[in-house]
């Protein structure tokens, strides 16, 4: 399959926090599916958890205690979540936290995982940052994703812009006819020298 044919769902968590002895536990998914130039949001939701947010996480995404209260589980979804990620390459920024939080649902066999973190430090090895928010102003981006509604550290908002970001990748680096495993093994060698030799100069 060629990288313009790859059907590409991306999703992202907003979590409630750490903090010591507490285990971080989702409270909000967005999927948003990417087809023919275009994305629609398919799954939006808070999400119960069984502890508190923390105070800094409610810094972060707004999200408080009591919005959570008639929320949904996480395993309440597993259909819709089912519905909206199979058969489908999975897009995230830093997958990390979505991969640990999917983990509820053993053996869900969701994939290929495409990581726009790596990718983005693989293209522009330079960037001062490469944090999704920081990466998409830095690369011009920030047009295609400033809708009516749009707040950094939403879900749906996140998801859409990691798209956005993706899709930016693929025409930088030239790639939509080329293989679609090349998304998943993207090269760091220029990302890491340019660490090393900041770190010489500093």
């Amino acid at each position: 399959m060629k990288v313009s044919d790859a059907p590409f769902a991306a999703i992202d968590f907003e979590s409630a926090g750490t903090a010591p002895g507490l285990t971080d536990e989702p409270v909000q998914i967005a999927i948003v599916h990417c087809s023919e130039k275009r994305e629609s949001v398919v799954l939006n939701s808070h999400l119960r958890p069984s502890r508190p947010v923390t105070w800094a996480a409610q810094q972060v995404h707004g999200i408080s205690d009591e919005q959570l209260k008639s929320a949904p589980l996480l395993v309440d979804l597993w259909p819709s979540v089912k519905a909206s990620l199979e058969g489908r390459w999975i897009v995230a920024h830093g997958a990390s936290t979505e991969k640990r939080f999917l983990n509820i649902f053993p053996f869900h066999g969701f994939g290929p995982w495409v990581d726009t973190l790596p990718l983005t430090r693989a293209l522009y090895p330079s960037l001062p940052s490469h944090a999704l928010g920081e990466a998409v102003a830095a690369l011009g981006l920030l047009d295609e994703i400033e809708f009516l509604g749009f707040r950094w550290h939403d879900a749906a908002s996140d998801a859409l812009a990691s798209l956005v970001l993706l899709r930016h990748l693929i025409k930088a680096g030239g790639l939509s006819e080329e293989p679609a495993e090349i998304l998943t093994r993207p090269s760091l060698k220029a990302y890491f020298a340019g660490r090393r030799k900041s770190r010489r100069l500093a």
